[in-house]
């Protein structure tokens, strides 16, 4: 197993755990963070075992965005700047190619397998958008979350403007980048971005739970496929959708894993599905 600098990577059971582990900085990132979690997020797809991760934040906080040494030198260069870590080079996910999925952290949408951020702390900026496009949020009570963009000068990053919106309606997005003000865990939880809230310094743990429940009924091919129709589906229309929806299902009803469910429930024991491979 790779040991990374910046994240650790555990592994227990069906379940991957990746921990931003930069508590000094409340989990800046930096570009090796991010690398190291692309990487780590690739072998969880690869590992047959895994059935989900959950992405979460070593000490007080998730992530508190961008490194201020690297936001200090894109301010004076006036544009991006990134390093590459080739030994870290990976692609995860999305089998398919969709172009939706090329940037980061918009290329969470196209893994197989589920994603939760478990949110402890301060989730701040680009630590935000990490947690925006996961497929769940479990947020600790004193958890905040900030956008952070438009007292930087900025607009809404990373993809944001598109996917938040989707989880909180356009007026409640609008009210979280415009006045970039702290959110608590409750509130988010109203608004429909927080999933669970979960009791302080239990929020990884309920992710992991919840992944472990997943494990002992849910077959991991059917979880990727209502991934990929709920993110795939959610920009066509209904038509589209149904044509291509119902494609799949005659595709499932072949599967083993259809056999499998149907006998498990007759029989009255846990069913024994097969595990995804990538190759």
């Amino acid at each position: 197993m790779t040991s990374y600098a910046e994240i650790l990577y555990e592994v227990d059971g069906p379940v991957a755990t990746i921990t931003l582990n930069r508590p000094e900085t409340l989990n800046a990132l930096t570009d090796l963070t991010q690398a190291e979690v692309r990487h780590a997020l690739d072998a969880s797809e690869r590992d047959p075992e895994v059935i989900g991760t959950v992405l979460t934040g070593a000490g007080r906080g998730f992530c508190s965005g961008v490194d201020m040494n690297a936001l200090g030198k894109m301010s004076e260069a006036g544009r991006i700047l990134s390093q590459r870590h080739e030994h870290l080079k990976a692609d995860p996910g999305n089998p398919d190619g969709d172009p939706n999925y090329k940037w980061s952290p918009a290329y969470f949408l196209g893994l197989r397998k589920p994603l939760i951020a478990a949110v402890n702390g301060a989730c701040a900026g680009l630590g935000f958008s990490y947690a925006t496009f996961c497929d769940m949020r479990f947020m600790a009570r004193g958890a905040r979350i900030v956008s952070s963009f438009s007292p930087r000068g900025l607009v809404a990053e990373h993809g944001t403007s598109w996917m938040l919106p989707r989880l909180v309606g356009p007026s409640n997005a609008l009210d979280i980048f415009w006045s970039s003000r702290r959110i608590e865990a409750e509130e988010a939880h109203r608004m429909g971005w927080a999933n669970r809230v979960c009791e302080p310094g239990e929020a990884a743990r309920d992710a992991q739970a919840y992944l472990r429940g997943l494990a002992g009924t849910a077959a991991p091919t059917s979880l990727m496929m209502m991934k990929k129709q709920v993110w795939r589906h959610i920009q066509r229309d209904l038509a589209e959708a149904m044509g291509e929806t119902n494609r799949w299902i005659d595709e499932s009803l072949a599967r083993d894993d259809f056999k499998e469910g149907v006998a498990s429930f007759v029989e009255k024991r846990a069913p024994a599905f097969a595990r995804i491979v990538v190759d």
